[in-house]
């Protein structure tokens, strides 16, 4: 698979953003994608070396506005931890 469909989008979140003072970065990834086609897909788009990938299933919630109501989508979560004094750039503006 092409890394770019691999890695949909980074997630900026509070908490997302607290775990990067242990080096780790969340992405959506997905929902078909291994742990391990992840990681290579991580490594070649950001130029990084993963050293673990935490892979979650994340269940869509039950929305309603006015009367009507719905969902939203399932996804899958990835937290890739990287090795000690790597970035990825993208992140460091928040």
């Amino acid at each position: 698979m092409d890394p770019h469909r691999i890695v949909r989008r980074a997630v900026v979140t509070e908490k997302g953003t607290a775990l990067k003072a242990q080096n780790k970065y969340v992405f959506e990834v997905d929902r078909r994608a291994g742990k391990i086609e992840i990681k290579r897909a991580i490594e070649v788009l950001f130029g990084v070396t993963v050293i673990a990938v935490h892979a979650m299933n994340v269940y869509g919630k039950a929305k309603r506005v006015g009367r009507f109501q719905g969902r939203t989508s399932d996804w899958k979560k990835a937290i890739a931890t990287l090795k000690e004094g790597q970035t990825i750039e993208f992140f460091e503006g928040t």
